[in-house]
């Protein structure tokens, strides 16, 4: 059947279409109340609903914030989008969103169909090819970056202290008495938040002269690293193991299986987000929780706040990680 248009709306109510358009947008100023009482029995009557792309035509507002996440299925990003959208839903906004899987094509077609279908605004996890796709299709709309940054750090943003929680969950790890130390890492290159992460690492353990090397991999790498483990774990050193995101910590625990007998006299675990089987099993892993519920939130208030010119949040916000000690590092 054909979708209905608010021309055909206007034709049944024997109104012009403008009339029309006032009422679906909530101008009822200059309506009488017959006039806004028989456009809504035919709206009620034929289940019209108005496209948001023809509405933001008519007022220049589709209501619509575009999210584009490098990993949807990381739970950290979910957490992130059900902050964003609990904040966009109370705004009245709805989310379109966007998984680009840290993917330099898939990052640019979301970003030029998204803009397509008239959203108001963005919030991005920019990859390091976010400069060079933004130079080709010269958008127009607002954005916020959240969790990782762009190069140069530019505009509004949100994430967590990333560098520094990596210090302080070192600084306080090294007086353990680990005698060497393994980050596993995917390619820092891609996100800030792994490069921030990285270099925590490095910068920490040479301050203090302490032996250290890193693993970088790819996603689905459990068995890849448990070859890695039985060439590089020496039972005779007190090992720490750093996992620097949430969905390397559950690789690298399948990939330690042979070694958690050693766990924690010789051999520790840390991680990043608290997931909820880094507590259920045993023994349960430390992490650095990052309050992704609470970035999503902000990010989202950050956004509404410049679209509709209230201006009162700050542009650039930083969120504190917290250390959750467990027993992979008692």
């Amino acid at each position: 059947m054909k979708r209905l248009t608010i021309k055909d709306i206007a034709k049944l109510a024997d109104v012009s279409k403008t009339t029309v358009s006032f009422y679906i947008n909530g101008n009822y100023d200059k309506m009488s109340n017959e006039t806004k009482e028989k456009i809504k029995k035919i709206i009620d009557e034929t289940g019209f609903r108005p496209s948001n792309i023809a509405r933001s035509l008519n007022n220049k507002k589709s209501k619509l914030i575009g999210v584009v996440i490098g990993n949807i299925t990381n739970s950290l990003s979910n957490q992130i989008v059900k902050g964003i959208d609990d904040c966009a839903h109370k705004h009245g906004y709805q989310l379109i969103v966007g998984n680009s899987n840290f993917n330099k094509s898939a990052e640019e077609q979301y970003l030029r169909s998204m803009s397509g279908m008239g959203v108001d605004g963005f919030i991005i996890q920019p990859t390091s090819y976010y400069d060079e796709i933004v130079s080709k299709i010269n958008f127009k709309e607002d954005v916020v970056f959240i969790d990782s940054l762009k190069n140069d750090s530019k505009g509004m943003w949100i994430k967590t202290n990333n560098y520094e929680a990596v210090l302080d969950a070192l600084e306080i790890l090294m007086e353990y008495g680990y005698e060497h130390y393994i980050m596993v890492s995917e390619d820092p290159h891609i996100l800030t938040t792994r490069m921030e992460r990285y270099r925590g690492f490095i910068d920490i353990l040479k301050l203090n002269n302490k032996s250290f090397e890193t693993i970088i991999v790819e996603n689905n790498c459990s068995e890849y690293l448990k070859d890695e483990f039985s060439k590089r774990l020496d039972t005779n050193k007190k090992t720490l193991v750093f996992a620097g995101t949430n969905l390397l910590l559950s690789e690298v625990y399948q990939s330690l299986k042979d070694y958690i007998h050693l766990i924690p006299e010789k051999l520790g675990l840390i991680g990043f987000d608290s997931l909820e089987w880094t507590n259920l099993v045993t023994p349960s892993v430390t992490t650095i929780v990052q309050p992704s519920y609470e970035e999503g939130y902000r990010a989202c208030e950050m956004l509404i706040d410049k679209m509709e010119g209230i201006n009162k949040e700050l542009p650039n916000q930083i969120f504190k990680c917290e250390i959750n000690f467990k027993d992979s590092t008692k």
